[in-house]
């Protein structure tokens, strides 16, 4: 399980050229699942999320999280994640978890995230999305358990 995390002051997510998600400051995140992922991964990642600080605090320092900060999460799945392009140019994922499960343990790991405190917007899962976000820092965070 793998996501990438990046600071936002905005982001908004669309499918179909129609609003779906929308959220200020906060995190968007990228969310993959690779094959036999499990819950207990998911758990992990979520709490991860929940207490990652990397928003400033009045000093300067990257020393208050998102539920410090009062912010949200825009949560994406993102199989590409697992893209492996090591040979030739066009990406494998076969590293990637099957949609069925990986669709029901980013449903899983949205849900402990939103347990914890963080109102979490999610994506539609297997669309394509288009998501405008406005990068603060830029912060990018890579975390895979």
């Amino acid at each position: 399980m793998k996501f990438v995390a990046q600071r936002v002051s905005a982001a908004s997510l669309t499918v179909d050229k129609k609003p779906v998600s929308e959220i200020g400051r906060g995190l968007v995140v990228y969310f993959g699942v690779a094959a036999g992922d499990d819950e207990a991964q998911a758990e992990k990642c979520a709490e991860k999320l929940a207490r990652l600080r990397i928003f400033e605090d009045g000093e300067g320092k990257m020393n208050l999280s998102v539920l410090d900060v009062g912010g949200e999460v825009l949560f994406v799945s993102q199989f590409t994640l697992y893209g492996d392009a090591r040979k030739g140019n066009r990406p494998s994922f076969s590293g990637a978890e099957r949609p069925e499960r990986a669709q029901a343990l980013y449903r899983y790991a949205a849900q402990k995230l939103a347990e914890q405190g963080v109102p979490v917007c999610l994506g539609v899962f297997g669309a394509h999305m288009t998501i405008e976000q406005v990068n603060d820092g830029p912060v990018t965070i890579i975390y895979e358990v």
